[in-house]
């Protein structure tokens, strides 16, 4: 990976046909987004929109002609939660920027897509039908309004998950070939100030009232507490220099237990951007 961020920093021909070409392949559209991220990160927006327009094409033609919207709605979030970053130095306003622009996806996604939305409804009613009828029957006329709202939630926030894994990769690129060691500094220390930590918590239990659906702003507001969670772990284990076999340990107890030690990060993110966690937390030393 390494190897492919130098090439693309060559030159706008070499990021702009990295981007075109991973962005029209099947599979392998991340690599694009990444790339267009990293250019944004180091050459400005400018210089980045211009490159993103090597890859908006492809993309484009996959969203109207593919009738699939992937590669464009994680490239836009990348570019735009990039510029952000770029912009001010703020990963809180970026996951924020981001969050925002799920929402939004969510909401235009039955839309624009009605008939991909509809066939993954009645698949999801099918497989109720068939391997669980009984919950079927219980929920009744209920069933395909909850699935939809589930699909719709599930492929914004899936989007938007992945355009956070993509705008990290272009920053790690970043900062291996221009500032080792930078990224991981800057992971560490992710902490959501109070203010945001409260409206994300508000926006997530907010849905009904607003007569929204719950699970896309879950989704939304409950995925940068989450990025937060994570960074409270990874700092904690760096702050003590204990070995990475713990956050090995880590990520197999998340798959395992998986909501339940999600929803434990939402909240151990909720209290650190109050109390600083990591701040308490006495450096390893000689001593130990």
């Amino acid at each position: 990976m390494r190897a492919l961020a130098q090439f693309v920093m060559r030159g706008p021909l070499q990021a702009g046909g990295v981007a075109a070409v991973t962005t029209a392949v099947p599979l392998l559209f991340w690599i694009g987004a990444a790339v267009i991220g990293l250019v944004i990160l180091r050459l400005g927006i400018r210089q980045g929109l211009n490159i993103g327009l090597w890859a908006l094409m492809p993309a484009l033609g996959w969203a109207v002609y593919g009738q699939d919207p992937t590669s464009l709605v994680v490239l836009l979030q990348v570019m735009l939660m990039a510029s952000i970053l770029r912009t001010t130095h703020a990963w809180e306003r970026a996951l924020l920027s981001g969050a925002f622009l799920a929402i939004l996806t969510g909401l235009l996604l039955p839309v624009m897509y009605p008939a991909l939305l509809d066939e993954l409804v009645q698949a999801g009613v099918g497989f109720y039908e068939q391997y669980n009828a009984e919950v079927a029957r219980s929920l009744g006329s209920d069933l395909e309004l909850i699935i939809r709202d589930t699909m719709n939630a599930s492929m914004a926030g899936t989007y938007f998950a992945t355009a956070i894994g993509m705008t990290m990769l272009a920053r790690a690129w970043q900062a291996g070939l221009y500032n080792p060691g930078g990224f991981r500094k800057e992971f560490h220390a992710l902490r959501l100030s109070p203010a945001i930590a409260v409206v994300c918590v508000i926006t997530m239990v907010m849905g009904p009232v607003l007569g929204l659906n719950s699970m896309l702003l879950v989704w939304a507001a409950g995925t940068p507490l989450f990025i937060a969670g994570l960074a409270v772990v990874h700092g904690a284990v760096g702050r003590k220099q204990w070995s990475g076999n713990w956050l090995a340990m880590f990520y197999i107890a998340l798959v395992l237990l998986g909501p339940s030690l999600m929803m434990l990060l939402l909240v151990l993110a909720f209290v650190d951007s109050w109390l600083d966690i990591r701040g308490r937390i006495k450096p390893a030393g000689p001593a130990e």
